[in-house]
């Protein structure tokens, strides 16, 4: 009988240890093609604002249209960008397309979405390029490898923990659109710089637990059997997720610490 046990159990024994290894492998595969994604999509959002930053300031005095408080010149297209009412199309225009991309990523295809992902983190760039008129460009360098290092170990937790974090993300989400509705107030109609750094504080506090919680409900989205095409709108919509969640906390982080020009 102990013989019989053996024989048939061994087959079985070897058959789910290649079957984990196979959802092992395929795991890495889909988190790294998230990672991927999210890292394209933060250097084009970096490219992008660099670059429309240095086309909208001069240190030509005779090619200026406008001066900043505190003595940049801006060209035309800094003008425009930065002191018209194109201000808020900039500002707005990476919010509208999140929602779209939200919504509608499940009707694209696979490369529709990831196109539609990359447009997005470029015109990201473009809003996010007034971040190099107000602070220095060593503290922006600086709060960025600290975004970068901070977010790293969060995603790594999010990854390998094995306690549950679905029970933050309600938590979580109440304190996304809190922060978002007294940013909102501050920047129309108070603009205290006291509840600026509360807003701060607590930003950083909700993003951190935001990367970890996306990291978990990212991988928890994995499927062995998902085909190609639903495979990658997957990865394109995990990496939106924890590409915002870089962002937004880079941004917090860079209203702590960041040196005002």
């Amino acid at each position: 009988m102990s013989t019989f046990d053996r024989n048939t159990q061994a087959p079985y024994q070897v058959a789910g240890s290649h079957a984990e290894a196979g959802i092992d492998e395929g795991l890495r595969a889909y988190m790294l093609g998230v990672y991927n994604y999210m890292t394209f999509g933060l250097a084009l959002t970096g490219f992008f604002a660099l670059g429309t930053a240095m086309l909208a300031t001069t240190s030509d005095p005779s090619a200026a249209v406008a001066q900043l408080g505190n003595g940049q010149l801006l060209t035309q297209l800094g003008a425009t960008l930065y002191g018209s009412p194109l201000k808020w199309v900039v500002m707005l225009a990476p919010l509208g397309m999140v929602l779209w991309l939200s919504f509608r990523i499940q009707s694209m295809s696979a490369s529709g979405a990831r196109t539609m992902f990359l447009v997005y983190a470029a015109v990201m760039g473009v809003s996010l390029s007034s971040i190099f008129l107000v602070y220095t460009g060593g503290s922006i360098a600086r709060v960025f490898f600290i975004t970068a290092a901070a977010f790293g170990g969060l995603s790594l937790f999010g990854y390998t923990t094995k306690k549950d974090l679905s029970g933050l993300g309600s938590f979580l989400v109440m304190g996304l659109i809190g922060i978002f509705i007294a940013s909102l107030v501050n920047m129309l109609f108070l603009e205290s710089s006291a509840l600026q750094f509360a807003i701060s504080v607590i930003g950083v506090l909700v993003f951190a637990g935001l990367t970890a919680y996306d990291t978990q409900q990212i991988k928890e989205m994995y499927y062995e059997g998902d085909g190609h095409e639903v495979a990658t709108k997957k990865s394109v919509m995990g990496a939106l997720r924890l590409y915002l969640d870089f962002i937004n906390l880079f941004l917090m982080l860079l209203q702590l610490f960041g040196n005002r020009e």
